[in-house]
């Protein structure tokens, strides 16, 4: 049995999350403690409870310690299988990451599936549902399987409510991944999504945006979401290259205004264009888990160059290479610019 202290790193969910994935994935009997450590509420959450339940019933595992506040828990995974699942959260937790925990095991399982997963599909603490669309999924589309993703009713923290559902055809094995250029820049494109609220909070949001970055107003716009449970705001850019689509975003919250949204967004876009690396940094750190295990396979890994590591994305390293027999080689070639080699040892 593997032990794996949550306390690591970042001490945070991800250590959890990758954790059960990679049990599942081996085969491998897993058991954590300190879950959390980092966090101001240690311990398991109603959102990580859900991801350690969705792990369960796709691989059929034996689990202790599922309560709220836990900070031990022992998985033993049994053999993962295809299906028609749904899982539901309860509160406004990502349903991103949930699908993150559950879709590499079935990347490569025995048949299709299917997943409904309830909670929140737009949350300040977790990729939104734009960014797995139309950035994550793409490329780990070109691993083999085809996964598509439906936003069925968005849910913005903290009410959730919303709804994605995801179909999944598996590949016997994961192909390599070369993502090291991005290529010529397509399009641009930026969007003020809002619900329940006042449409002038995505104007001042767009034109903000567009001043700060010094792009014609007419990139930008205002869409109203109609079935929504709840108020919700988030202001979210495309960045469409050659080789990918990045996905950016910053979320609205309680005090703060409509200009400071924008203004941090486009930090975040000036940033990731001053830098000639593809991979933002989000995105690194999903990356890492399908190419270890093609690289596991012998068929798959690959190379990709991001921006610099975040602690999330080392301590997730430091986790995988607990669990498979694969080299994460971290080279800094420039500022801000990474190169990420994932190889079968």
């Amino acid at each position: 049995m593997i032990e794996i202290d949550g306390s690591q790193g970042e001490g945070g969910g991800q250590i959890l999350r990758s954790s059960l994935t990679l049990a599942m994935v081996t085969g491998q009997a897993v058991r954590l403690t300190r879950i959390r450590a980092g966090r101001k509420k240690p311990g398991l959450m109603r959102a990580h409870l859900t991801a350690v339940t969705a792990a369960s019933e796709i691989c059929n595992a034996q689990i202790y310690g599922t309560a709220i506040g836990s900070r031990e828990l022992t998985f033993q995974p049994g053999e993962v299988s295809s299906g028609d699942y749904s899982f539901r959260i309860g509160t406004a937790g990502s349903t991103s990451l949930i699908l993150q925990t559950v879709l590499p095991a079935l990347l490569c399982a025995d048949g299709p599936s299917t997943l409904r997963i309830e909670g929140g599909t737009h949350n300040p603490m977790a990729p939104p549902f734009e960014f797995l669309q139309r950035t994550y999924l793409p490329l780990v589309n070109q691993l083999g399987p085809q996964v598509a993703a439906q936003l069925v009713r968005p849910g913005f923290f903290p009410v959730g409510k919303g709804q994605i559902e995801v179909t999944v055809s598996p590949s016997p094995t994961l192909e390599p991944l070369n993502l090291t250029k991005r290529g010529e820049l397509v399009e641009r494109r930026a969007q003020a999504l809002l619900a329940l609220l006042n449409e002038n909070i995505g104007r001042r949001e767009c034109r903000t945006l567009t001043s700060e970055l010094d792009w014609p107003e007419d990139v930008a716009e205002v869409t109203v979401v109609k079935n929504s449970a709840g108020p919700g705001n988030a202001l979210i850019c495309d960045l469409q290259f050659e080789n990918l689509t990045e996905v950016l975003v910053e979320f609205d919250e309680p005090g703060k205004r409509a200009e400071r949204v924008a203004s941090q967004l486009a930090r975040q876009v000036k940033r990731y264009l001053d830098s000639d690396a593809p991979v933002g940094q989000h995105l690194a750190d999903q990356l890492l888990l399908p190419l270890a295990i093609g690289a596991a396979q012998s068929t798959g890994g690959g190379v990709f160059r991001t921006l610099n590591l975040t602690d999330h994305s080392k301590t997730h390293i430091e986790v995988i290479q607990r669990f498979l027999a694969v080299d994460v080689s971290v080279t800094e070639t420039a500022p801000d610019d990474v190169l990420i080699e994932v190889r079968s040892r």
